[in-house]
């Protein structure tokens, strides 16, 4: 069939719901949702037989939806209505939740129930629900919603579309947005678990409405202080700010602590306009004197730190395991140059695979475009020399994985990976990870960057030269299953996201204890040592940043423009043609129908 996506942005449901679509032989094509007469243009010219809206912030107009039938994906579950659906349940401690795939019509939310699908409420960020249990059941919602409509359409009953016989819970109706009012923390009086619920409630977007050291800000990632930190830190009536550690701020309770990882304020950038940035780093020069909380890598699960490690298995057979949870995934350039300062000590310890997990909700997606932009307001500093010195980071990381050849490194990516980060995973030996990743192993889309990270090694080797043109040039995500299927990773575990850390751990347990293992990483040593005498890996890192160099300094200020547009969450004034397939010459003729 051919199927409209109608999105306010091509995010990661969206990308979701593009690739799975698509593998099942369905033609789909983007439009963003930039006004109505470009959402009636967009219908005119594809002639879908199915709009499907994952991610939408206005209603889809009238005489869309009364032409052709539209399925709204809404996260709650069937009966629930209004905007702020996951605010609510996190917020309300809901146990379970869920998402429903419902017909637009006159009525908000409230159209015939073609699909739902459920499940049970973790303790977590509106990110890290959305991006992990809403994106899985939206895609098992609407799959079954699509095949619904297939099926109905082959027996000539398609008629509008009907209601699915679905036994629901007593309706909770429409809920308003979630107001900043509700969201609001009482220092003097909320606990350290209702702060997270609303912390975690507002994740994303719009943040927690707050002030600190008397600048008025919205908080976002809260973490809670595990009982030895705050036995270490300053003491400090609630909501006082006493330490920091990885950027974020540790700031007190009444029965504990918190930290703060992100914080959005006019005062982060001087005069300029707000954007979201690590806490500490938006409060530097009031934070600067307070004490740095630092934990080692190795540590007890409730202590809060952007980097850890863990060792598995017996002497000869020992498993170590390297997580970097960074925020949405970017990487700073004091995030990289921590990494690595990890991976060198990591690497001194005597294990036989080192397993990197990434983040929970992202492996990596790269340079940190919000700390670049926070440069152009510093004075005597520039959002060009910060591009360089994170990419120069960056490109130290990866290099520290290439040359790690004492033992097999594997990337096990529990998250989505994009841009330099997708390039990051592949500098490990393997990469592994499971079917709801979805993977951006390109740079195009920021400004036509050229990228670095050793891509130009380590890609020809595993796509040939070809493949490796073909994939930069294109700007399109790829599943876990086509990357799989290409070579781009090596395995794809038919499994979802929360069952996959314990059997990516199983299977790199297994390859540290393997009969062959000496043999393979002498092979990797051998190997290594004839790409660098075929070509220096300095020079490739030099051809990358000669032209990266051209993007951050040079007369084409289009990397400039997309990362300002980004960072701002400027609102889209098209749909770039790579996802508006439609507005191709001949898209709509009857030989492509």
């Amino acid at each position: 069939m051919r199927i409209l996506l109608l999105c306010h942005s091509f995010n990661s449901l969206t990308q979701r719901l593009f690739v799975e679509l698509g593998a099942r032989g369905h033609s789909v094509s983007v439009e963003l949702d930039v006004a109505d007469s470009v959402t009636e243009e967009a219908v005119a010219l594809f002639r879908p037989d199915l709009v499907i809206a994952p991610f939408l912030k206005r209603r889809i107009p009238a005489s869309v939806w009364r032409r052709v039938v539209c399925l709204v994906v809404h996260p709650g579950p069937p009966g629930d209505r209004g905007p702020s659906a996951l605010d609510w349940a996190i917020l309300e401690s809901r146990p379970r939740w869920g998402v429903t795939v419902l017909q637009a019509n006159d009525e908000f939310d409230a159209g015939p129930v073609w699909a739902h699908a459920d499940f049970p409420m973790r303790a977590a960020a509106k990110g890290s629900l959305y991006r992990c249990e809403v994106a899985d059941a939206a895609v098992a919602a609407s799959l079954q919603a699509v095949e619904r409509f297939a099926a109905l359409g082959e027996a000539g009953g398609l008629d509008g579309g009907a209601e699915a016989d679905i036994e629901t819970e007593p309706a909770t109706g429409w809920r308003p947005a979630l107001p900043q009012a509700a969201r609001s923390i009482d220092w003097e009086h909320d606990d350290t678990a209702d702060i997270l619920a609303r912390l975690h409630s507002a994740d994303g977007q719009p943040g927690v409405r707050d002030r600190l050291f008397d600048v008025e800000c919205h908080l976002y990632e809260g973490h809670p202080a595990s009982a030895a930190t705050l036995a270490r830190a300053p003491a400090g009536v609630p909501g006082t700010v006493v330490a920091r550690r990885d950027g974020a701020l540790l700031r007190r309770t009444v029965d504990g602590g918190v930290w703060i990882g992100q914080v959005r304020s006019a005062h982060a950038c001087g005069d300029g306009p707000s954007f979201k940035l690590p806490a500490a780093l938006a409060f530097a020069s009031r934070t600067v004197s307070l004490p740095k909380l630092d934990v080692p890598l190795e540590r007890d699960a409730d202590e809060w730190g952007e980097l850890r490690y863990r060792e598995l298995g017996p002497r000869g057979a020992r498993l170590g395991c390297l997580s970097f949870d960074f925020y949405n995934g970017a990487m700073s350039t004091d995030q990289c140059r921590r990494l690595r300062a990890a991976l060198q000590d990591v690497k001194q310890r005597d294990t036989q695979v080192l397993l990197l997990l990434g983040g929970r909700d992202f492996f990596s997606n790269g340079i940190h475009l919000n700390c670049i932009e926070a440069a152009a307001h510093r004075p005597g500093d520039s959002a060009a020399d910060e591009s360089w010195r994170n990419i120069e980071a960056m490109d130290d990381v990866a290099l520290e994985l290439i040359t790690l050849t004492e033992r097999l490194t594997v990337a096990a990516l529990r998250g989505n990976a994009g841009a330099g980060g997708a390039f990051l995973a592949l500098a490990a030996d393997e990469v592994w990870t499971h079917q709801g990743v979805v993977l951006n192993p390109h740079y195009k889309n920021m400004g036509n960057l050229y990228g670095s990270e050793y891509w130009t090694y380590l890609l020809p080797r595993r796509l040939g030269a070809a493949g490796a043109a073909a994939l930069m040039q294109q700007r399109l995500p790829v599943s876990a299953a086509a990357a799989q299927r290409s070579g781009l990773i090596d395995r794809c575990f038919d499994t979802g996201a929360r069952g996959f850390e314990i059997e990516a751990t199983t299977h790199a347990l297994a390859l540290a204890s393997a009969h062959n293992l000496a043999e393979r990483v002498a092979h990797k040593r051998q190997v290594r040592d004839m790409d660098e005498a075929r070509r220096p890996l300095a020079a490739y890192r030099e051809q990358e940043l000669s032209r990266m160099h051209r993007n951050f300094y040079g007369f084409d200020p289009s990397y400039h423009v997309a990362r300002y547009h980004f960072v701002h969450k400027l609102p889209h004034a098209w749909t770039p043609r790579h996802l508006a397939v439609h507005r191709e010459a001949d898209v709509g003729s009857p030989e492509r129908a």
